[in-house]
């Protein structure tokens, strides 16, 4: 809407009045609008934050737990507004529509990501709340959800203009050229499922203390508005040798706008959680990510970048494994935040301190790794 406002201004006849009107010049810069953009969505955030908490809260919205799959630390949140991640995609939206450019496809398929995504985890904390129970949505229909938007996303990709010269390479990172160039539609399309459902599903299973995903994704942001820039400023991926997808520097604009919501809900969400962002947060999160990932062809950074998300999803995979073939469990339990609360809240007994804020200290310290893996990523674009 803003950028509107610029092309407005740049079509002006009068010279005197462009004159007058010269500040809405800065509107064309996406710099600029990726700040205005963070907080614009970080201020509604703040604003509309205590009304949705309380909205949650008349409706009854609560986090349900079952005794045997959560640490008894743990218990006491039951009961928790829930759903928070609506916060999240409305301040997202309203930001993105003000600040990025009108007709772009690159923001609009992210946020498009974000809200059918979004829709498949409200569908499960709805079914959640309703049975008073934590199984919510049966996984297979998640998983159908989730791989029907990959096909999607796949399906224009490989038909825009801009992006159909790529859509189908695969980029690894320290290399310049794609190892794999021009791949069949059935491999590309099943890469592109991967990355979907992997993603939206690392940072839900990350989801388990408070601030921690909403922090981690924090990173993620930041290091993808990085990439997204320079991807779509041709002297930039001229000069870092990475593809260069015209148009794809509004996903600057997206990543600034999804940062400011970040922060704005980490406000409400630091521990002690007055809301939690629930499926509905984590899977529109993790799918306008990968999406945004896909769309740069940094699909392979995001192990880097991600590297939090993609640590909690192995640790359930190997906690799983190793349960079914040996009977054994490798973590006290998974995924693995809650291994390091339980060690860190038996260390905090035996040397006489508060173990309450051991949640928070476990917190920190996946943010200070998220942001180490955030630097990381970005660094795999001068490495090349």
């Amino acid at each position: 809407m803003m950028y509107a406002v610029y092309e407005w201004w740049a079509s002006l006849e009068d010279p005197a009045l462009q004159e007058t009107l010269s500040p809405l010049r800065i509107l064309q810069y996406v710099t600029f609008r990726t700040m205005a953009g963070a907080a614009t969505s970080f201020l509604l955030s703040l604003i509309l934050g205590p009304r949705v908490i309380r909205w949650l809260l008349e409706l009854k919205i609560g986090q349900p737990v079952r005794d045997d799959e959560v640490l008894k630390m743990q218990r006491k949140k039951a009961g928790t507004p829930t759903m928070g991640g609506l916060l999240i995609l409305f301040t997202l939206l309203i930001a993105v529509v003000l600040w990025c450019r009108p007709g772009n496809p690159f923001s609009t398929l992210a946020m498009a990501s974000a809200i059918w995504m979004g829709g498949i985890g409200f569908a499960d904390d709805f079914l959640k709340v309703r049975r008073k129970h934590s199984g919510g949505l049966a996984g297979r229909w998640k998983m159908v959800g989730q791989c029907l938007w990959a096909f999607v996303l796949f399906y224009f990709l490989d038909r825009m203009t801009l992006t159909s010269g790529h859509s189908r390479d695969l980029m690894i990172p320290f290399l310049k050229e794609p190892v794999w160039q021009g791949m069949p539609w059935i491999i590309a399309l099943a890469f592109v499922i991967i990355v979907i459902v992997g993603a939206s599903n690392a940072v839900n299973l990350t989801d388990g203390l408070d601030g921690l995903a909403i922090g981690c994704s924090n990173a993620v942001a930041v290091s993808y508005l990085v990439m997204s820039y320079c991807a779509g400023h041709i002297i930039f991926a001229e000069y870092l040798q990475v593809p260069y997808i015209r148009g794809s520097e509004e996903l600057a604009v997206f990543f600034g706008c999804l940062l400011g919501s970040g922060l704005g809900f980490l406000w409400f969400n630091a521990h002690p959680a007055r809301v939690f962002m629930g499926d509905t947060g984590s899977l529109a999160l993790g799918g306008a990510i990968a999406t945004a990932a896909i769309m740069i062809k940094q699909e392979i950074t995001l192990i880097f970048v991600g590297g939090v998300f993609v640590m909690e999803a192995l640790s359930v995979v190997i906690q799983v494994a190793s349960f079914k073939l040996t009977g054994k469990r490798v973590f006290r339990c998974a995924p693995i935040h809650h291994h390091f609360e339980l060690q860190a809240k038996d260390a905090a007994r035996n040397e006489g301190r508060d173990v309450e804020v051991v949640e928070t200290l476990v917190t920190i310290r996946f943010w200070v790794l998220a942001i180490i893996c955030a630097i990381l990523g970005i660094a795999t674009l001068k490495i090349r």
